[in-house]
């Protein structure tokens, strides 16, 4: 299935994902380049919430840029397989080869703001991500490698402890979120 139409058959969890899916429509229908970031004010990014076996835990990365403890996830660079780069950048980030998305389906989706930073000695102006975020299971004993160009520490994490650890207003709401879907995702699977 294609990416639009996979978000277009997404049924949003709650009012956020019900605007953030018709904004992430309408761009797809309005710009050509969402999908690289050419596209200066909004382009598609991809995260993984990534869970151990037991799903008791998450695997967060402490991110250089907003010196927060955070998911994983990068841009798609014109790559429409989201799931594709969610995993990708989950093995570049974190150094994990044992890793599964736990559905093909979209977990979460989200509009991010992303506020203009430094990256490389570049400027890159204020911009937002539309985000898909895809579930993904890793061996919590697999040894982990830090990314020295995105984060400068990897730590598994208690649900809860996830969202305290982070110094992000809004993506703590996010996080919140998605340990709320994760709970439900279990008892539909257990």
């Amino acid at each position: 299935m294609n990416l639009r139409n996979a978000i277009n058959q997404y049924i949003p969890y709650n009012e956020q994902e019900e605007k953030d899916k018709e904004v992430m429509l309408k761009y797809f229908d309005a710009f050509d380049d969402v999908m690289e970031r050419t596209n200066q004010f909004a382009h598609f990014s991809a995260s993984a919430w990534i869970v151990n076996k037991e799903k008791t835990k998450l695997l967060m990365a402490f991110h250089n840029i907003y010196q927060s403890w955070s998911w994983i996830g990068g841009h798609a660079d014109g790559d429409f397989d989201l799931l594709h780069v969610a995993l990708k950048e989950t093995e570049e980030e974190t150094g994990l080869k044992e890793i599964q998305p736990l559905s093909d389906e979209i977990f979460s989706i989200e509009i991010l703001s992303v506020d203009g930073h430094l990256k490389k000695e570049k400027h890159v102006a204020t911009h937002v991500h539309l985000n898909v975020t895809y579930l993904i299971m890793a061996d919590e004993n697999e040894m982990t490698t830090v990314n020295p160009d995105e984060n400068s520490g990897i730590r598994w994490m208690d649900l809860d402890e996830a969202i305290e650890a982070c110094t992000e207003p809004y993506m703590k709401i996010i996080y919140k979120k998605l340990n709320e879907k994760l709970k439900i995702f279990q008892n539909i699977n257990s």
